[in-house]
């Protein structure tokens, strides 16, 4: 954690700057969506920070003690399968190549939990939409300029944030980060 930075905080009239700047994504080519909402993630992360800081909010006002129920449920079967990932391969493996469907298991073992002891609704809109409505601005946005050389500099290593982090427990990060590499010693032999 040491080094670690906040990204900067986005104006709204770039989150959400006009409909041409928004597109379909590109479902038959998985790597290109999975790289633009790789990069949007990392590119306005406090936006959906503050995003999903008021949802929860919301729903903790009205429910407290399922709100921290929930995120309690989450965050550790999370940490569970982050470990469980680091030190088994099979899991290893299936998080780098279908990170969706880890997050997808992971959410759904939480839900499973949680409706063990009552807290579906809270962990449904308290949890679960924000990041839908996240991941549905993120598979949308088109990436500007900026945003391809911020993500660069977090790729290389020059800059530490929390999205960051949480795409290398995810095993996002690596890939980019090898490809930029390859990139940099091709430059250099020429």
């Amino acid at each position: 954690m040491a080094g670690m930075e906040l990204a900067p905080f986005r104006p709204w009239g770039d989150l959400f700057p006009g409909v041409d700047r928004f597109s379909k994504p590109e479902v038959s080519d998985l790597s290109k969506w999975n790289n633009r909402v790789i990069s949007n993630l990392l590119y306005y992360q406090t936006n959906y920070f503050a995003a999903a800081v008021v949802f929860i909010l919301m729903v903790g006002c009205l429910n407290p003690l399922g709100m921290f129920l929930g995120g309690a449920v989450v965050a550790l079967v999370f940490m569970g399968s982050v470990w469980a990932g680091e030190n088994k391969a099979v899991i290893k493996n299936f998080k780098k190549r279908n990170p969706t469907l880890f997050v997808v298991g992971v959410l759904g073992i939480s839900y499973f939990l949680l409706s063990l002891c009552g807290g579906v609704m809270v962990f449904l809109f308290g949890i679960t939409f924000p990041m839908l409505l996240i991941l549905i601005h993120a598979s949308v946005r088109l990436r500007s300029m900026k945003n391809k050389l911020e993500n660069k500099i977090e790729g290389v290593g020059l800059k530490k944030t929390p999205m960051g982090v949480i795409l290398d427990l995810l095993d996002q990060q690596e890939e980019k980060i090898n490809k930029i590499q390859d990139f940099l010693e091709s430059k250099l032999k020429d």
